[in-house]
């Protein structure tokens, strides 16, 4: 399948089959979403809620954090929602947040790695130094899944037959990532870095993203964790909030509600059929779709991950 067949294929699918209403009641269910303050991430949060789900979000900023806790329990009667502040482009933080977690939880059943930053200035870095958007897409999240994966893995011993969810949030852009998916060598401030843009790194942040969901999924699938890495569509929130101009023009004619974006997510977190979807890539809206060959080969999966590992060593 083409890379422009692809990119129409996800930017006009069919009306969806799957609706929040088939989400299953999840009564007893932990559920952590990264970014729930916000967009996608607070659709999702509402919508499980709504499901009987108690429900942690992370907030970068603690302020707005709290104002969307306010929001979710005046638009619900369940009062299991609560904030962990955690800021994914300073590692630090992203470590103090699943501390935080871990002190109050032992079990986590779903993790939705949401959270996400699309075209900042091209001179914004993380805390220790990497290119913003991977940092956030990909090194902040895959650092806060491998804190909280003796969470998860005691969640599945805990339930005969039970699995545990990691959802990743991805984007069609990954269909123009560089061969391989990444540069590494733009991956930190220097030379190579400067030859890319906003747009090119946000493409191989975003092909990471599968990279790392499918890795994880070959590590740990036989321990009872479901990873699935998604495009939850061109949807309208506020991660456009970098693009402007003639672009913003032209994004707003393929842009979707949040009500629709927010359907992929929730099926690969909560649908019964979801659970057979371990590695899978999934499009608008709620359907199995197929990511670029060359992001779901083991050796990117074992570069990636050995290389995470390196960026995370000693925090």
């Amino acid at each position: 399948m083409g890379t422009v067949f692809s990119l129409y294929q996800q930017s006009f699918p069919p009306k969806p089959r799957w609706l929040v209403k088939d989400i299953p009641d999840q009564t007893g269910k932990v559920v952590l979403i990264t970014g729930g303050n916000t967009g996608l991430g607070l659709e999702t949060a509402k919508a499980l809620i709504a499901k009987n789900a108690k429900v942690y979000i992370t907030s970068r900023d603690e302020q707005r954090g709290s104002d969307a806790i306010d929001e979710l329990k005046r638009t619900s009667n369940n009062a299991e929602v609560f904030l962990i502040q955690c800021d994914l482009s300073d590692l630090r933080s992203v470590k103090a947040a699943a501390e935080n977690f871990l002190s109050k939880e032992t079990q986590l059943h779903i993790l939705f790695n949401n959270a996400g930053i699309m075209f900042p200035p091209m001179s914004e870095l993380t805390k220790q130094g990497q290119d913003l958007q991977f940092g956030v897409n990909v090194i902040g999240h895959y650092y806060l899944t491998k804190l909280l994966l003796p969470a998860m893995l005691a969640t599945v011993s805990n339930e005969t037959g039970g699995k545990a969810r990691v959802v990743n949030t991805s984007s069609s852009a990954m269909l123009l990532a560089p061969s391989g998916g990444i540069n590494y060598d733009t991956l930190v401030d220097g030379p190579a870095r400067r030859k890319f843009d906003n747009v090119k790194l946000y493409q191989q942040a975003k092909a990471g993203t599968v990279i790392f969901s499918t890795e994880l999924a070959r590590r740990y699938g036989d321990r009872g964790i479901v990873s699935i890495s998604l495009n939850p569509g061109n949807i309208r929130t506020g991660i456009q909030r970098y693009v402007v101009g003639l672009q913003a023009k032209i994004l707003d004619f393929v842009l979707y509600d949040k009500a629709v974006g927010v359907l992929t997510q929730l099926f690969a977190g909560t649908a019964p059929e979801a659970e057979d979807l371990n590695g899978k890539y999934l499009i608008p809206f709620a359907r199995v779709g197929s990511a670029r060959k060359d992001l779901l080969d083991a050796s990117a999966g074992v570069k990636l991950w050995d290389w995470l590992e390196a960026q995370t060593q000693g925090v």
